[in-house]
């Protein structure tokens, strides 16, 4: 019998038109095998034509020959793309004022930043789509662009989106009143402009998407490189009006997020209109080019901010103005507000200052949009509050670690409030700086760089404490409105072999959430962890819940988890005890058997259990209905966020003729609360310095006038290499969470979140006996000779 035709047979079968697929499954005779009547079609590649221009007019746009360029299935434009989806707008109800315009997959009437996608070409492969898409001719009638931000806040300055009066997305205030009067009294008062350059993920595997859509369902299926499969099924199926049952997000195992992979992509989202135009699966990934003028960027921030302190040194109050470009667009759905939003509020957090004013401005531009990243907004609130101690430090004459020593809230003083309003159960900086400092072995190196320095090595040390946002309840997003959940959920099951399965709703990026998952469940259940398989990443599959972001694994995921297999073990015990004619309260399970619990004696082995469960529920007692399968969801319900803490030093050595810095050394103390795997913990922590530092000297999005990025290449962006990370050594402070059976509060931002501000008060220690300082970064050689005056 001759094979069916395959669709690479007939590669004009279904050009530009919905294709019906078939179920149905014939025999052949004699082969014992099932084959599809008729093959499905086969998958093809989307390529983006992308503006050359910051800012202009789309004129014209000539898709015809294109069209005729071999293999491509389809060419759409916004206004294509448009007639399917509804428009998104990035704003939070409780950020109140803020406003933002409507979004499309791609544009209809103008471009708003160099590098925006405005036409989709589909091919057999992504080579032939790029060839194609490379016939697109778009006439473009070019407008100002607006790229600095106090230019875009001038009166008479062109606005990109005029339906909005101007270039202000939101402006938020804080004012605890009094700062004025303790400035004009103060004994001390530092203050600084510091400027955080823009940079962006770079993550080791980029953004990747296949759209899937069955008109005959209909079902759309989208395999999508994203942290929240579930976000993202809730968004298709709103703004393409499919039902919500028929969509299926399937996040798998993804190489690095770091937060970009949080946010609605306009690519992204045009892949799924393509599949839904053409009836066939329809793939996109972008390339490292791609990423540089697409991905999110982030810390894009100039900070003005002054302290006062008595004349011992005591901090009195801060006074802060941060404004920040974050692109044409807010973000959707988390908007381009929040991380200026942690900035001015976790500004001085630490501290047990009470009188704080804070103006914040976040203003549009024409540059790439601007969102979450890892540590959002934490690396600039410490960097700028760290600064601000050691200049008070400075003026007052004290050391380094005795300005915080005195400023810092104490350990007993929990619970407590910043300023700002943030709600702190209990932290531990007091603890962590006593660690920090033996670790470092402080005056060791204290009397090292006073005897190097007298041999023209200039060395520094800087030190910076850090609070860090993590378990955010329903007030971060959905009191905003957005339909971001901050519950998780889980299913544990015992099979009929005594294995057991954990479905759950956060996902994997790499930093261990299954195995971390895994390892609570063995633990609380009393199964060997090799028979726990945990599955994420599936809208199908898995329950429903907010996956993986603000460092929530473990502390929301983890805790869904422990009570799940909580859950489960009762159950378990319920069966056991009927069996054994025992009370389920004198049982226990360990090592997979129920044994009893206070002789730990074994009694009867979990399979067991499973099997007469499941084969021969007949022989249990009259009544008993063994529940071996449990659903769980879990919620933070106390306080809104958990803050986790800590410390961390930078010893660094720097040439003063040519503005290298070489990082010698780097200490982390960090208070995550309940350590639950020391090795997964202490990487993280690790990577996220590693992170920070490249925040520090390398990396940062340059743009030009006309708001071109002129660095949007591996060959010319830099990122930390191997060879530049010194040593990092990482210690613990354990307090747990009272909010929680688990008490972990996250760990994977603490990294990122202090490591930059470390840096920067090493090298200006490294600098002061030439009386220079810097307050910029990334901390490139230029800028550090420049602030020594060599250029």
């Amino acid at each position: 019998m001759n094979a069916p035709l395959t669709s690479l047979d007939r590669p004009n079968s279904y050009i530009g038109r919905s294709v019906p697929r078939p179920n149905a499954k014939r025999l052949l005779a004699g082969r014992g095998r099932y084959v599809t009547d008729i093959i499905l079609p086969r998958m093809v590649h989307a390529a983006f034509v992308r503006s050359p221009h910051a800012h202009a007019r789309i004129v014209s746009i000539d898709t015809e020959a294109a069209r005729n360029m071999p293999g491509v299935r389809l060419v759409a434009t916004g206004e294509d793309l448009a007639r399917l989806c509804a428009p998104w707008v990035g704003t939070l109800d409780h950020f109140k004022g803020m406003k933002s315009p409507p979004q499309l997959p791609l544009p209809i009437e103008k471009v708003v930043w160099a590098g925006q996608a405005v036409a989709a070409v589909v091919a057999d492969t992504r080579a032939l789509a790029e060839d194609a898409a490379e016939a697109v001719q778009i006439e473009f009638e070019e407008l100002p662009a607006v790229v600095d931000i106090d230019a875009a806040r001038k009166p008479g300055s062109p606005v990109i989106s005029p339906e909005l009066g101007d270039n202000v997305c939101f402006r938020g205030k804080i004012d605890t009143g009094g700062v004025d009067e303790i400035f004009a009294n103060a004994a001390h008062v530092a203050e600084e402009e510091f400027r955080f350059g823009r940079h962006t993920a770079v993550t080791m595997e980029p953004r990747a998407i296949i759209a899937d859509y069955d008109a005959n369902e209909p079902r759309l299926t989208v395999h999508h490189a994203t942290q929240t499969p579930y976000q993202f099924q809730d968004i298709y199926s709103r703004h393409y009006g499919i039902p919500e049952s028929c969509v299926r997000v399937i996040a798998p195992d993804i190489g690095g997020s770091f937060g970009m992979k949080l946010h609605m992509y306009h690519e992204d989202m045009a892949v799924v209109g393509l599949s839904m135009m053409l009836g066939r699966p329809v793939k996109y990934v972008a390339d490292r080019i791609e990423s540089f003028v697409s991905d999110i960027h982030a810390r894009d921030h100039r900070v003005r901010a002054r302290v006062a302190a008595d004349a011992e040194g005591t901090i009195l109050a801060m006074d802060v103005e941060d404004v920040t470009g974050i692109g044409a667009f807010s973000a959707y759905p988390r908007t381009s507000v929040v991380e200026g939003n942690q900035v001015y509020r976790l500004i001085g957090a630490p501290y047990g200052f009470q009188n704080y004013r804070a103006d914040l401005q976040v203003v549009f531009q024409n540059k790439v949009q601007m969102s979450q990243y890892r540590a959002v907004g934490h690396p600039i609130a410490c960097t700028v509050t760290e600064r601000l101690v050691d200049m008070v430090a400075g003026k007052a004459a004290l050391d380094a670690f005795e300005v915080r020593a005195r400023n810092l809230i104490p350990d007993d003083a929990y619970p407590c409030a910043s300023p700002t309003g943030f709600k702190f159960e209990a932290l531990s900086h007091h603890a962590c700086l006593t660690k920090l400092r033996a670790m470092m072995n402080y005056d060791h190196l204290r009397a090292e760089q006073a005897e190097l320095r007298k041999r023209g090595i200039h060395r520094g040390i800087g030190i910076a404490a850090f609070v860090e946002i993590t378990n955010p309840g329903p007030a971060f997003y959905g009191v905003g409105g957005a339909r971001i959940s901050s519950q998780d959920g889980a299913i544990i099951k015992i099979t009929p072999s005594g294995d057991v399965r954990c479905l759950i709703s956060v996902t994997e990026l790499g930093q261990g959430t299954e195995t971390i998952v895994g390892q609570i469940v063995a633990e609380h259940l009393g199964v060997d962890r090799a028979r726990v398989k945990v599955l994420t990443g599936d809208t199908e599959v898995t329950p429903h819940g907010g996956a993986t972001w603000a460092c929530r694994g473990a502390g929301i995921g983890g805790e869904t988890a422990l009570q799940a297999a909580n859950k489960l073990k009762a159950n378990v015990l319920a069966v056991a005890g009927a069996i054994l004619q025992e009370q389920p309260d004198k049982l226990n399970v360990q090592n997979g058997w129920i044994v009893d619990a206070a002789t730990a004696q074994q009694r009867i082995e979990l399979s067991e259990i499973a099997r007469i469960a499941y084969f021969r529920s007949d022989t249990l007692p009259p009544g008993t209905q063994a529940q071996l399968s449990v659903v769980h969801h879990y919620a933070p319900q106390g306080y809104p966020f958990a803050f986790t803490n800590g410390l961390q030093g930078c010893y660094i050595e720097l040439d003063v003729e040519t503005g290298f810095a070489r990082i010698l050394k780097h200490w982390v103390v960090e208070d995550c609360g309940r350590v639950i795997n020391p090795m997964l913990v202490d990487e993280q922590i690790r990577g996220g310095v590693v992170q920070g530092l490249g925040a520090a000297f390398f990396e940062e999005c340059i743009y030009d006038e006309s708001g071109q990025l002129t660095n949007g290449s591996l060959a010319d962006y830099l990122v930390p290499m191997a060879a530049e990370m010194p040593d990092i050594e990482v210690a613990h402070v354990e307090t747990p969470t009272m909010d929680t059976q688990l008490g972990a509060k996250g760990v994977g931002e603490a990294g990122t979140a202090a490591a930059s501000a470390a840096a920067l008060n090493a090298i200006n220690d490294a600098m002061s006996p030439f009386g220079a300082t810097i307050a910029q970064v990334p901390m490139t050689p230029t800028r550090i000779l420049k602030a020594l005056g060599k250029i």
